[in-house]
């Protein structure tokens, strides 16, 4: 492993972001939701469960055939996940302009060939997946119960 992927492993021990990532993932979520890094750079805003109040992520969303998707590189325990689901799906996008969407969970057995694609677009994400971004289909089936992907849907064009 390099030293950037000790680094950012770092930053996310026990898969928790600490100080350092809080603040730089607030610098990327800004930079994100004003639309000038690559269009893959988003920034997710869905409603505390607890608080309900309106939190912010910076995310990598990848695009295979046609349909979006947003992957969660830290697993299932993480805020975004938690809230997310208590939420329904319902969030809003960020990139130049706001989105209003639902995200709909993707099934184990679809989830192999999406997670090849997001580490293929998602160096950031790479220490945290266990899984090589050239290793055959079969090494991601085998990691994909652990990673929830969600598909991305327009709020409008989405079920309610």
């Amino acid at each position: 492993m390099t030293r950037a992927g000790d680094f950012k492993r770092w930053l996310y021990r026990g898969q928790r972001q600490n100080r350092l990532a809080r603040l730089l993932n607030r610098i990327s979520a800004t930079i994100h939701a004003w639309g000038v890094a690559p269009d893959y750079f988003v920034t997710l805003e869905v409603e505390g469960r607890r608080s309900g109040r309106r939190f912010s992520f910076p995310l990598v969303m990848v695009k295979v055939e046609g349909e979006r998707y947003l992957v969660s590189m830290l697993g299932e325990d993480v805020a975004w996940v938690r809230n997310l689901r208590a939420a329904g799906g319902r969030a809003v996008l960020h990139h130049g302009r706001s989105e209003d969407v639902r995200l709909s969970e993707v099934s184990v057995e679809q989830r192999a060939s999406i997670l090849k694609s997001y580490l293929q677009c998602a160096p950031g994400a790479r220490p945290h997946i266990a899984v090589d971004k050239d290793a055959p289909l079969s090494e991601f089936v085998s990691i994909a119960p652990s990673i929830p992907v969600f598909q991305v849907s327009s709020y409008a064009s989405g079920p309610h």
